[in-house]
C-alpha cells in the first residue's frame, strides 16, 4: 500500500483541511515538542528556497526531528546526472518522509508514485504549493473565524503563482468568492477557471487594481512578480510594478479585512503597509510553522495531542 502524500491540494479533502487547521491551533499554542523524536526528515530542495526551506527546518527542529538534504543541486548527486527517481529512492533507504521542491512541474507526484515512504511537494514550477495553502487556510480561518462565503481579491502574477493555484483549490470546499486582478500577460489560466466553473464557484476578472476591489474583499492577496518563471525580460519589465499596494488605499476597506502575501516582496506592498493592523504577512509566514508541523504529523500518523 503506497504511503500518504501531499502532492496537490486536492490531496486532502474538506475534513482533511479543517483537521489540519484544528491541529495547527494545537502547535501555536505549543509548537515545541518531542512528536518526531527518533524521525529523519528529508528537505530536497532543487530549486532555491529560503521561507519554505526554513520553515520546514523549524517545524522538525521543534518537534525534536532530524532534518537531511540539500538547498542547492550543485551539491547533491543531480549534477552527476542521477534520475530523479534513483535520488528518492536512495533517500528513501535513510529517511522517513521526503520534502521536495523542484523546478518541474509534475515532479512531485512522480516521486510520490515511486517513493515508498511519504512526500510532500514544497513546490513543483508553476504547479502546486499544498503546504502554502494550508498556512494560507489557516492565515484566513485565524483571523476570520470562518471560512465560508469569504469574498478573497487575488492580485499579480495568476499565470505562474502556484501559491494562487493551490489556494483556489483549497478554498473550494468553502463557496468563496474571487476577485482575479491581473494584467492580460499574467491573468489566470484557462483551467483553473473551468475548474471554478466546475465547482460553481463565482468569480471576476479585473485588469485595474481599483478601490472597490480593495473595499469590497475580506482577504486581500498580494503576489509578486516571479522574474524567474519568465523567459522574455522585457515582458518581464513591463508588468513587474504593475501593482502596488499603499497605505492609503485602506482607508475605506472592510474591518475585517487581512492582507496576505505569500513571499518574498519586492515592491507590490510599500513598507507604509507593514504598520497597518490589516497587514498580516509576516504573521502568516509564522504559521507555515504550525501548519507543516500538522502536515507532516498528519503523513506519518502522529496523533497530536491538545
Amino acid at each position: 500500500m503506497k504511503p500518504k502524500s501531499l502532492v496537490n491540494i486536492d490531496d486532502y479533502d474538506k475534513d482533511d483541511i479543517m483537521r489540519i487547521i484544528d491541529t495547527a491551533c494545537k502547535f501555536k499554542k505549543n509548537p515545541n515538542r518531542q512528536l518526531l523524536k527518533g524521525k529523519v526528515c528529508a528537505a530536497l530542495f532543487f530549486e532555491p528556497s529560503t521561507r519554505t526551506r526554513l520553515s520546514f527546518e523549524t517545524a522538525i527542529s521543534r518537534l525534536e526531528g532530524r532534518i537531511v538534504g540539500f538547498s542547492d543541486t550543485a551539491t547533491s548527486s543531480a549534477t552527476k546526472g542521477e534520475s530523479l527517481k534513483d535520488t528518492i529512492m536512495m533517500v528513501s533507504n535513510y529517511t522517513d518522509l521526503i520534502i521536495m521542491r523542484h523546478h518541474l512541474e509534475g515532479s512531485a507526484r512522480y516521486a510520490s508514485e515511486v517513493s515508498p515512504i511519504p512526500i510532500i511537494n514544497a513546490g513543483d514550477g508553476s504547479n502546486q504549493h499544498p503546504t502554502q495553502t494550508m498556512l494560507d487556510i489557516f492565515s484566513i480561518y485565524e483571523t476570520q473565524k470562518t471560512l465560508q462565503n469569504l469574498t478573497i481579491t487575488i492580485v499579480g502574477d495568476l499565470k505562474y503563482g502556484r501559491a494562487v493555484h493551490s489556494l483556489i483549490e483549497g478554498l473550494s470546499h468553502f463557496e468563496p468568492t474571487f476577485n482575479f486582478v491581473a494584467p492580460e500577460e499574467l491573468k489566470i489560466p484557462e483551467k483553473h477557471k473551468v475548474f471554478c466553473d466546475k465547482k460553481s464557484i463565482k468569480y471576476r476578472e479585473f485588469t485595474e487594481f481599483s478601490l472597490e476591489s480593495i473595499n469590497d474583499t475580506d482577504i486581500l492577496y498580494m503576489t509578486r512578480v516571479q522574474r524567474e518563471r519568465f523567459t522574455d525580460l522585457m515582458e518581464y519589465e513591463k508588468v513587474k510594478n504593475i501593482y502596488i499596494l499603499k497605505n492609503d488605499m485602506l482607508k475605506n476597506s472592510r474591518d475585517n479585512l487581512k492582507i496576505l502575501h505569500p513571499l518574498p516582496r519586492v515592491k507590490e506592498i510599500s513598507q507604509d503597509v507593514d504598520e497597518n493592523p490589516k497587514a498580516y504577512y509576516f504573521e502568516q509566514a509564522r504559521n507555515g510553522i504550525y501548519a507543516r508541523q500538522a502536515v507532516i504529523c498528519d503523513l506519518l500518523g502522529i496523533e497530536v495531542n491538545s
